[in-house]
């Protein structure tokens, strides 16, 4: 059997190695991590991982949050407010 994923609305915000997430990704105590080797951790419904420098951090559909590959995201995602500018389009000076 084949299956689509339902069409869902998230958030999320790339994680850049040094720089706190915004406000908007309010989330409980204890939830996100700092590291002075400059990673992100995050605890998961499936224990802690990890998000690095150009991970996004998603908050999934029930509030909860999990990192997220560029590539990964990239063909899973797309941006839905038509003013938003668009989180796939790497500025000036990023790495893609």
């Amino acid at each position: 059997m084949r299956f689509r994923k339902k069409p869902v609305v998230i958030e999320a915000e790339m994680y850049r190695s040094g720089r706190t997430l915004s406000s908007d990704m309010a989330m409980p105590e204890g939830t996100f991590k700092y590291t002075e080797a400059g990673t992100l951790l995050i605890q998961t419904l499936e224990g802690t991982m990890e998000a690095r420098d150009g991970d996004w951090v998603i908050k999934g559909v029930k509030g909860e949050f999990y990192p997220c590959k560029p590539d990964i995201f990239k063909a899973t995602y797309e941006a839905v407010d038509d003013c938003a500018p668009d989180p796939m389009r790497v500025g000036p000076g990023e790495d893609e």
